[in-house]
């Protein structure tokens, strides 16, 4: 099942963007993000050509009823092999998990850097994904994180103890607003 939907972002020149957010709702994978300054049914529609590529991966999507998600939307999005769910009126909560993720991007990036551009809002949002979905961990995974990266070691951790001959590393993201720990083997 997929989940969707749009915020808002205000550049340092007070140009408003918009950000479209589709999300897997069963292991809270960030599947698509991209902005735009003049959101239409049309490049919404194309958005989701993006990620309905893949056949029979997905039965549902749910967005709320914004303007945006037209009648024909529905329409091209049910010849897809999709079923529509649209949130009942006036309940946020009926999305919850794409409102917690946009609620996220605000708190851990929009609430401390401004884009000066679209271009940079772009840069800046493709950093923060990365970090979303490989280095910080999901409460609804546990200790886990949505989209681990293949060369992440996985150690025995018993307490706060550090395996023998491993070190903590911190790796800078979104130019120190956030940092990645990691293991490091140190050569005997």
């Amino acid at each position: 099942m997929l989940a969707c939907d749009f915020c808002v972002a205000v550049t340092a020149t007070f140009r408003v963007l918009y950000v479209f957010v589709v999300l897997e709702v069963g292991s809270r994978r960030l599947v698509h993000c991209n902005v735009t300054g003049n959101p239409t049914a049309a490049w919404t529609l194309q958005q989701f050509r993006e990620v309905l590529a893949e056949k029979a991966l997905y039965r549902f999507v749910l967005y709320d009823r914004d303007a945006i998600y037209s009648h024909q939307l529905d329409t091209a999005l049910t010849a897809m092999g999709v079923r529509v769910l649209r949130t009942p009126v006036r309940a946020p909560q009926a999305n919850a998990f794409c409102e917690r993720l946009l609620g996220t991007l605000r708190r851990e990036c929009l609430d401390f850097l401004i884009p000066l551009t679209e271009a940079h809002f772009r840069r800046i949002l493709k950093e923060w994904v990365v970090h979303y979905t490989r280095g910080r961990p999901h409460a609804r995974l546990g200790p886990g994180i949505s989209n681990p990266p293949a060369s992440l070691p996985a150690p025995l951790i018993i307490g706060h103890y550090l395996p023998p001959h491993h070190r903590a590393t911190a790796q800078p993201g979104l130019g120190g607003l956030h940092h990645e720990y990691g293991l490091l083997r140190i050569a005997a």
